[in-house]
């Protein structure tokens, strides 16, 4: 009687079991699929700059390189937490945004630099500032302090001599939304904005606004990569070859939207990773550097880590060239960039 009466409890033990297992299984976001594919787990976000990463899925860039992309979109300002919980496998981002966390041991690591450009500074028309010099004593409308914006000013401010020490700062930062931004710009809230494409791009157009820093062209940061892409450490460790085969798809998805960049913008709408007019869109990506270099993205971790920790936003013991070598990693099979003749989509557009 005793042995009948434990059973059900046995058979309910095996099932808990089993389920369990199952978990396991499917909790495992980097493993090889029955048909040698990998499931690799991509951080994106609806951010036009981000063609290369949203084409190299729809493109079969990915696909070729034997990856099975699973698209999580991850808001920006929460895509470290993502990494830190293990939610995601690679993704896309500001260099200057990580580089605080990642001295502080974020687990990523970048493998190239993918573009320049994407910051804009900018103010109205009468409000009579036109450089970077007339933004002291003004107040600047930023998303957030500790954002890739606020950076992209303060090193602008910082390379102007205005001072940016909350001690005795020049200017001051008022965050609002990136919805309020504009809004708070024309009821002079703010004197200026330092914000991201496309909604700077959209701004400067509505408002006829004067551009005062454009990271694409303006000769203090035109050279330098904003915009690099990572991979998580347990990836580089556990299956480095899948996270240089990530590398080189998104480096040929790159060169290729340098090569089109109507139609990446098309495609983007297309496929709804972001929304908009495609012709305006278009007019964004060709200001944009696609010429992806890994090196490059190397550099603009040693510029950019300098500037930071001269102005006292990373700590006055780092070392740039120590940060970007503990930053980043080369692969022996990835090539610097690629050629347009290299960057054929393996799908139809």
């Amino acid at each position: 009687m005793q042995c009948n009466l434990l059973k059900p409890f046995r058979w309910l033990a095996v099932q808990v079991c089993l389920l369990c297992c199952l978990l396991i299984v499917t909790a495992c976001g980097d493993e090889t699929q029955d048909d040698g594919k990998f499931h690799l787990r991509i951080a994106y976000s609806p951010s036009l700059c981000q063609a290369p990463l949203h084409l190299a899925v729809e493109l079969g860039f990915l696909e070729e390189e034997g990856i099975i992309a699973e698209n999580v979109q991850v808001d920006a300002a929460h895509v470290q937490e993502a990494i830190g919980a293990n939610q995601v496998d690679v993704g896309f981002g500001l260099i200057g945004k990580f580089l605080q966390p990642l001295q502080n041991g974020l687990q990523i690591k970048f493998t190239a630099g993918i573009h320049t450009g994407c910051i804009k500074i900018f103010a109205l028309p009468n409000s009579g500032i036109r450089e970077i010099k007339d933004l002291k004593g003004k107040r600047i409308g930023v998303p957030g302090l500790a954002g890739a914006e606020t950076l992209i000013a303060k090193r602008a401010l910082f390379m102007n001599d205005i001072k940016i020490d909350p001690r005795d700062a020049e200017v001051e930062f008022v965050v609002f939304s990136r919805n309020e931004l504009g809004q708070a710009l024309q009821n002079g809230i703010v004197d200026a904005v330092s914000l991201s494409d496309p909604a700077a791009a959209q701004m400067i157009e509505s408002y006829d606004a004067v551009t005062i820093v454009d990271t694409a062209k303006s000769p203090e940061f035109a050279s330098e990569y904003c915009c690099a892409i990572f991979v998580s450490k347990l990836l580089a460790e556990k299956h480095p070859e899948i996270a240089a085969a990530f590398t080189r798809a998104i480096l040929k998805a790159s060169a290729w939207v340098a090569e089109h960049p109507e139609e990446a913008a098309k495609l983007q709408i297309k496929y709804k990773y972001v929304a908009g007019n495609p012709e305006f869109n278009a007019s964004i990506l060709k200001s944009y550097n696609y010429k992806p270099s890994v090196k490059g993205g190397y550099d603009a971790i040693v510029v950019s880590s300098g500037q930071l920790r001269d102005l006292g936003v990373l700590d006055k013991s780092t070392d740039p060239e120590k940060l970007a070598k503990d930053s980043y990693i080369f692969f022996d099979n990835v090539k610097d960039t690629y050629s347009p003749e290299e960057s054929v989509p393996p799908k139809k557009p």
